[in-house]
């Protein structure tokens, strides 16, 4: 059963921040607000943070509850949320970066840069069939965990590798599990690949090269990766899971290690919306950001690549699909194409959606992972009575689903 016995100064802290929110600029803002807020209240979250975008300008934002409970310390806009996955998105227009600027080609076999993958057992042909674009796509085979095992039970660190070395040695352990190209599954190590050609190619480390190449660029002045300065520590949000009605507390100012290119990035909502209007696009600032990254080249990496199957980590509605593209995911629902990316770590959750169409976007960060299952709100959103999968799914794919008809499809 869940515990709904929150501290009762976080329920004071949901009270004052709300009216915080911008004023609104859609018709239905205030439902969208208290939707929001009753599916964090519903699910026990801690803490978060909600931005909508329409046109490319901020409609709506809000946070919620704390960053801290011991001292209590509430969300507030300069709350730094672990973004865990969505990193991905910055690792690939990094190589895209690179492949602009003529150092690879997409299309380049992994072992050009990463010779030490000869150890890779590949039965389906040569280990130079797998290409930079197909870790980028997750359709290289490799394993989903950067571990030939894992147990999500234990401690952070030593059960993720800090350093590449350690991918070495396991290297002969691993396969390739199906023809590359064949098919999608989603692939931390292949995105570990990623950054280590970013590395050697740049001849920075992964972070800094980001920091050179696109926080900097993009005035995300309190992003970063792994363990945080010393002067913005104090922004940093702790992190929870509730699970079986128990809330506890995850390891606080983490270091992700060798796993930084696929999600070690750090950062208040402030800057993640500066990056969000890079990826939408601004015709005053388009010598600006093509200084960063092509739109052509951007909008290259929004083309569809493989069907993804609906599972856990995908849950879709009746109707409507995923799609894995180079380094993001479109999401189709209806006539609505949206493309974005999801993360969790830690006990952090987050996501972000844009519809490149009408320059509209919305992003969210929790830092509480409910993990208990339960109902749906009933209506539009939820799924079909008796539907286990659909009814029993994380409030972030619910709020994307409720955003999907009562922000985007709204005209």
């Amino acid at each position: 059963m869940r515990n709904w016995r929150l501290p009762v100064l976080m329920l004071a802290v949901f009270c004052f921040s709300l009216p915080g929110m911008a004023q609104d600029s859609i018709s239905n803002g205030a439902a969208i607000r208290s939707y929001y807020e009753a599916g964090l209240r519903r699910n026990g979250i801690v803490g978060s943070s909600l931005a909508i975008l329409r046109n490319g300008k901020v409609v709506l934002r809000g946070s919620y509850g704390l960053q801290n409970n011991s001292p209590a310390v509430p969300v507030d806009d300069d709350t730094t949320y672990h973004w865990a996955s969505c990193t991905k998105t910055f690792t690939g227009i990094a190589i895209m970066q690179l492949r602009d600027r003529g150092l690879l080609s997409l299309d380049d076999p992994l072992i050009k840069y990463i010779p030490e993958l000869a150890a890779v057992h590949d039965s389906f042909g040569p280990i130079s069939n797998v290409t930079i674009r197909h870790v980028m796509s997750h359709s290289g085979g490799f394993r989903d965990a950067t571990w030939p095992w894992r147990d999500d039970d234990k401690a952070w660190q030593p059960f993720e590798p800090t350093k590449w070395s350690q991918i070495v040695a396991m290297l002969p352990y691993t396969d390739v599990a199906f023809a590359p190209g064949a098919k999608f599954s989603y692939s931390n190590l292949g995105v570990v690949f990623l950054g280590e050609i970013i590395e050697r190619l740049s001849g920075d480390p992964y972070q800094v090269y980001m920091e050179k190449n696109l926080l900097r660029p993009l005035g995300m002045s309190h992003s970063y990766f792994d363990k945080s300065p010393y002067f913005l520590l104090k922004y940093r949000s702790h992190s929870w899971d509730l699970k079986n009605g128990k809330l506890s507390e995850d390891p606080f100012d983490f270091d992700t290690g060798i796993t930084r290119s696929n999600g070690g990035l750090n950062a208040p909502i402030g800057d993640m919306l500066k990056y969000l209007g890079f990826l939408l696009g601004d015709a005053t600032k388009e010598a600006e950001y093509g200084m960063i990254l092509k739109r052509a080249s951007l909008e290259e990496m929004w083309k569809p690549f493989l069907p993804v199957a609906p599972d856990d980590d995908f849950q879709s509605r009746k109707g409507a699909q995923d799609e894995v593209t180079t380094s993001f995911f479109v999401h189709t629902d209806g006539q609505l194409k949206l493309v974005g990316h999801a993360g969790w770590q830690n006990g952090f959750r987050s996501h972000f959606y844009i519809d490149p169409a009408t320059h509209s976007a919305y992003i969210v960060a929790y830092n509480t992972d409910a993990q208990d299952e339960h109902p749906t709100d009933k209506g539009p959103s939820a799924g079909a009575p008796g539907d286990a999968k659909q009814n029993t799914r994380s409030f972030d794919f619910e709020l994307r689903d409720y955003l999907i008809d009562h922000f985007f499809m709204e005209r």
